[in-house]
């Protein structure tokens, strides 16, 4: 007796092989972009670093940049958020705190040798949509803030980089870890400035 299923091909699971071999694929990629960069980047050690054959690398990416892309991008997604706990000073240094920890992975430092050169490729394209997120959702929760009382009225995209020009200088240098005291440090000194400048109303 059969139940009509026999004769049809098994169903791809989303969560089997292929989606294991395809995350493969994508972490060994921005592990690879992150040691040698994007124009280093070698498309042939891909499958050697991941532990897969050539061929389900070619065959799912069949061009070499759009691999790079789709690797940054879904190793991007946490990127882009800021808590928002009703406390401005605490949210601020959480989220750099987790911006310093990003960085010194290796999904960070893709992105921070990836942005240097000055083609606009598609890969270069994708890793600037992926910091606009980021300031995006750095704007969203100065603005509530605002709209709360938390903060005088303020160029939000200027108060990131205020806060995250730190964080960038102290992990890039790489001579000690970027701290929660660094962190609060940064926040309180801002927040500081940005109150004690806003025009008085």
């Amino acid at each position: 007796m059969t139940n009509g299923t026999a004769d049809r091909p098994p169903a791809r699971r989303p969560g089997g092989r292929t989606a294991r071999v395809r995350a493969q694929i994508l972490a060994a990629t921005v592990e690879l972009v992150a040691r040698d960069g994007i124009t280093g980047f070698r498309y042939e050690e891909v499958a050697e670093f991941a532990g897969v054959h050539k061929t389900s690398v070619y065959r799912n990416w069949p061009d070499r940049e759009e691999l790079v892309v789709e690797a940054l991008l879904r190793y991007a997604e946490d990127l882009a958020s800021v808590a928002d706990t009703g406390d401005i000073h605490r949210d601020l240094v959480d989220f750099l705190l987790a911006l310093a920890g990003g960085l010194e992975t290796p999904f960070g430092r893709t992105l921070e040798q990836a942005i240097q050169p000055a083609r606009q490729s598609a890969t270069v394209q994708a890793l600037t949509k992926i910091l606009d997120q980021r300031v995006a959702a750095m704007r969203r929760r100065v603005d509530t803030a605002v709209d709360r009382g938390e903060l005088p009225p303020v160029d939000s995209s200027f108060l990131g980089e205020m806060l995250s020009g730190p964080v960038h200088l102290i992990v890039n240098r790489g001579m000690r870890p970027f701290t929660r005291a660094d962190a609060e440090r940064i926040v309180g000194v801002v927040l500081a400035g940005i109150r004690a400048t806003a025009p008085q109303v």
